[in-house]
């Protein structure tokens, strides 16, 4: 169903840390369609969905739509431990327009590969939309194994899998399973998106872009085109953003803060990051444009 650089898009939020910044919305969603990217992510992990309320997250899903305009595909996350939430949100996705619905498996208690095969089937049954299976072992202290993603996309309505392990040999396996399937395979790590699109990878769903989507763009089209000249230069950039922008200072949010950060000091919103978590004080913001000023610069002196 999709291909490409998909934005894993950014919730920017009013400065109470809880209503939807829609100015800001707008801004967003109409700089990456401009910066080429193939659709749009909405509630994901850089999306802060777990932090957010059912009211806001809602309201994100409407107004993302409309903003959208068909113009790219707008894929919704449902992620929940209840699947009643998950329904109610895919259930308004598809009443408001959206593509598919994206789904973790449920966190807190630790389910068994029966046990989520069980969930992932039940689900899809269910879901007015086509599901993606988001595998996201570090906050979900689940992996989805290869062989339950093999039973899983017999499922009709299951069409596909965002992987944001990292683990390359797992989705190296993923990527030799369904060569010759229709199956759509995802990875969320900008730092080996091109390295899984070479060997088979449907396309990314890479933070970045949020911040400089033509390069994230022209990085997925050198690496599908194998100008490995081209591939280098890009992905180059790509590791200074990983190395500059989602690791300032200790903390365990520092990839979210350094992304509301970065995309604040680019005019696209406030630095406004949703409780638990706090925004970066100046020191941390003061790395962080150092940081961007050259990047931009060189974004801009390649693309």
């Amino acid at each position: 169903m999709l291909n490409g650089i998909i934005t894993p898009l950014i919730t920017p939020l009013k400065l109470d840390q809880l209503s939807l910044d829609i100015t800001s919305l707008n801004k967003i969603i109409e700089h990456v369609i401009a910066g080429g990217v193939h659709g749009i992510f909405i509630l994901g992990t850089t999306g802060e969905a777990p932090n957010i309320s059912y009211t806001t997250r809602r309201h994100l899903i409407i107004e993302t739509v409309k903003i959208t305009k068909n113009r790219v595909p707008v894929v919704v996350g449902i992620s929940d431990t209840s699947i009643e939430e998950s329904l109610e949100l895919a259930s308004l996705s598809k009443e408001v327009g959206a593509t598919a619905v994206v789904a973790t498996p449920p966190y807190y208690y630790g389910l068994s590969s029966i046990e989520l095969f069980k969930y992932f089937w039940h689900l899809a049954n269910k879901l007015p939309l086509p599901l993606y299976l988001y595998n996201m072992p570090l906050h979900t202290k689940i992996n989805i194994d290869v062989e339950t993603v093999l039973q899983l996309a017999e499922h009709p309505n299951i069409v596909g899998l965002k992987d944001s392990s990292a683990n390359t040999v797992y989705f190296q396996k993923l990527c030799h399973m369904f060569k010759n399937s229709d199956f759509d395979l995802f990875v969320g790590p900008e730092e080996i998106t091109p390295e899984m699109v070479v060997m088979g990878a449907s396309g990314g769903v890479n933070g970045g872009s949020n911040l400089f989507p033509k390069l994230y763009v022209s990085l997925y089209q050198a690496a599908l085109a194998k100008d490995f000249d081209r591939v280098y230069e890009l992905h180059n950039l790509v590791m200074k953003i990983s190395t500059n922008i989602y690791n300032v200072g200790s903390f365990g949010s520092s990839y979210l803060k350094g992304m509301k950060g970065a995309a604040s000091l680019l005019g696209l919103t406030n630095n406004t990051i949703a409780p638990p978590f706090n925004n970066f004080e100046e020191k941390e913001m003061d790395k962080l444009r150092k940081a961007l000023k050259i990047i931009r610069f060189k974004v801009d002196e390649i693309i």
